[in-house]
């Protein structure tokens, strides 16, 4: 089981293909790498088990040694000046402006759009009562001359029934009269 624990540990100090890449190139750079991860964990064995060997790699937390040598320094600040601000103001207050006026704009478009909805409802309903005006003046105007058609043949056979009638009394005086 140490065997497997060297191995194991062994392995850890070959950690990315890079660091191999690095230590054929440069060796003294594998032996300072090789010191820092032998520093930085250690390895113990667990117990073993029916699927394998299990392991506990414990890291030590860095010493402040270490931390001034991975310290990474951050660039330096830029001194600001006056006219930066200035320029970056005016940048804001001109973008304020274009997000203000793009949102007028889609105001605008939007009370346009219901605008010409609108419109377009009220000539749709327009049109329709000016169909249905139409309509009713037609069915009006064929009524009043279906009863005007049907008054003038009620007429028509009234003044033949009168006709009827008189041919009828004149046979009716002839026969008196020739009998009489």
């Amino acid at each position: 089981m140490a065997k497997t624990a060297i191995a194991y540990k062994e392995k850890m100090k070959e950690i990315s293909v890079l660091s191999l890449l690095c230590s054929c190139l440069y060796p003294e750079a594998r032996k300072n790498l090789v010191g820092e991860f032998q520093a930085g964990m250690e390895v113990k064995p667990i117990n073993k088990r029916a699927s394998g060997q299990a392991f506990e790699v414990i890291l030590k937390p860095p010493s402040p040694m270490s931390d001034a040598a991975h310290s990474v320094t951050s660039p330096p600040k830029r001194e600001v000046s006056l006219e930066d601000i200035q320029k970056k103001l005016e940048a804001a207050e001109d973008r304020r402006r274009s997000q203000e006026a793009q949102v007028l704009r889609a105001l605008a478009e939007k009370r346009e759009h219901e605008r010409d909805v609108l419109l377009k409802a009220m000539e749709e309903n327009s049109n329709f009562s000016k169909m249905a005006e139409e309509k009713l003046t037609m069915k009006m105007e064929q009524i009043k001359e279906n009863r005007q058609a049907y008054l003038a043949s009620i007429m028509e056979r009234l003044q033949e029934k009168e006709r009827h009638a008189q041919v009828v009394r004149r046979n009716k005086e002839l026969r008196e009269e020739l009998t009489a």
